[in-house]
């Protein structure tokens, strides 16, 4: 197989979420006692002005000790901002005219393109 142990410990368990300039990398890593602990790794593009990129990484590092009181705050932020300003965003763009009545609408097509049905067709056997 591979004599790095050190690559072979990158892949545990792996997740994306792409989020506009913004990468969120979330990896599941091993200690030295092969314990496992988690990073979270903020990735976001810069455009150079002759048009090239360059990512600036900011990473960090949670432990199983922490997991539950991390969750706790985490959920207790999220819950705050959305129960004290919704889920809409609000922009500078919209202070003007934003109107109330447009929570209903957009959100339907979004949720629509999230639903898991498209993507039960895939035999995960099959790959």
């Amino acid at each position: 197989m591979n004599n790095n142990g050190m690559m072979e410990k990158e892949e545990i368990f792996s997740k994306v979420l792409r989020a506009g300039r913004r990468t969120y990398f979330f990896d599941v890593r091993a200690t030295k006692a092969e314990d496992y602990y988690l990073t979270i790794t903020e990735s976001k593009k810069f455009t150079n002005d002759d048009g090239s990129f360059h990512y600036k990484k900011h990473k960090i590092y949670i432990y199983k000790e922490d997991f539950a009181e991390f969750k706790e705050i985490l959920a207790e932020m999220t819950d705050y901002i959305i129960s004290e300003k919704g889920d809409e965003v609000i922009s500078e763009r919209h202070q003007k005219d934003f109107k109330k009545d447009y929570d209903q609408a957009p959100r339907a097509t979004e949720d629509q393109l999230k639903t898991p049905g498209s993507f039960t067709d895939i035999d995960f056997d099959d790959i």
